[in-house]
């Protein structure tokens, strides 16, 4: 299980197809919304975000003009009325937006917004992106075949997505790992089930700040879930050992984890207790996943020495199989690499 170190650090976006934006609007992701990632740029100055300890956050808190600033905050309280309750205009009356963030250092180069509920001073927060076809398609393909619906919608070069809330994975190795409360062996459980659903989806940098551990009391327990949390890198690498968090450097220790608390026979168990729980999502969305693979199948998604790359090694994973060879964009490749998890599953 050796780490990966070359992974791409800047992802070329990619423009939405106009078959893939007649996806997203038959499937009501595509909305007219009241605010636009470019307005967002238009700030005066801003100033780090800085965390508890001092650090330095990499994001940074905007400030516009005054003129301005009304008009952004009513059309991100509007914005977040139709992504929470679909517009309906008495749920943004008792809002206000506390914080605008802008980090420069991610691929999409997000804006985080932070509103508060003036009535009992509850927060949440949601991201104003720019709208990549790739990140599209991979926030999709998490809410069809992973256990987590997303909530996200886009407007032409405007895209909005709701916040997955969890503690980082680099923070829970750091602060929530050792509690004695905490069963090592769920924790070694939902990361080789975890590694299983990212490789099926094709979902690369499951690097532990790129996901987050959702954490419940249980009546005798803790249980654990991993959601991702980034989606840059969804099909858009060439190396299939890239899909796998286990190659990763930074989640070493929940690497550790598994070989210490379970047994190859265990390990296989619960890959195909996650193989089988996303073949009936595939059965149950087969209709919305056809229309998906249709309307992305001529995108590329990625550069064509990567696409040319996975097709080899995905080839060589299923036996020298020469389909993979003949798909030239990633979500053909995608596609084929679902059917052949149904085909497995039925010998």
């Amino acid at each position: 299980m050796n780490s990966i170190d070359h992974i791409s650090r800047k992802k070329i976006p990619f423009a939405i197809s106009k078959s893939f934006r007649r996806y997203l609007k038959r499937y009501a992701r595509e909305v007219p919304l009241p605010v636009a990632y470019d307005t967002l740029k238009h700030f005066n100055f801003s100033i780090p975000v800085i965390d508890s300890n001092g650090q330095d956050t990499f994001w940074e808190t905007v400030f516009y003009n005054p003129s301005l600033t009304d008009e952004i905050h009513a059309a991100l309280k509007r914005t977040y009325s139709i992504l929470k309750s679909s517009g309906h205009t008495h749920a943004e009356e008792h809002l206000y937006i506390e914080r605008i963030d802008y980090c420069l250092f991610a691929n999409s180069k997000p804006f985080r917004i932070k509103i508060v509920n003036n009535f009992n001073e509850v927060y949440d927060y949601f991201y104003i992106k720019v709208a990549d076809a790739s990140r599209l398609f991979g926030l999709e393909l998490e809410h069809l075949l992973s256990p987590n619906f997303l909530n996200f919608l886009v407007d032409g070069n405007t895209l909005v997505e709701e916040h997955i809330s969890g503690v980082p994975g680099d923070m829970f190795i750091k602060q929530y790992l050792q509690r004695p409360e905490f069963n090592p062996k769920r924790i070694a459980k939902e990361f080789v089930k975890f590694n299983e659903r990212c490789f099926i989806r094709l979902l690369g940098d499951m690097r532990s700040y790129n996901f987050v551990f959702d954490i419940t009391q249980d009546f005798d327990d803790v249980q654990f879930k991993i959601r991702s949390i980034d989606f840059d890198q969804q099909s858009y690498e060439g190396s299939k050992n890239l899909y796998l968090p286990q190659f990763y450097k930074e989640n070493l220790v929940f690497v550790q984890l598994v070989k210490k608390h379970l047994n190859s026979e265990v390990i296989r168990q619960y890959q195909q207790e996650e193989r089988s729980q996303i073949i009936r999502r595939i059965k149950s969305e087969r209709q919305r996943l056809r229309d998906l693979r249709v309307a992305a199948a001529e995108d590329p998604l990625s550069t064509e020495p990567k696409i040319h790359q996975l097709a080899a090694e995905l080839s060589v994973h299923y036996n020298n199989n020469p389909v993979f060879l003949n798909c030239t964009t990633m979500p053909q490749l995608m596609y084929q690499h679902l059917k052949e998890l149904l085909i497995s599953n039925r010998q």
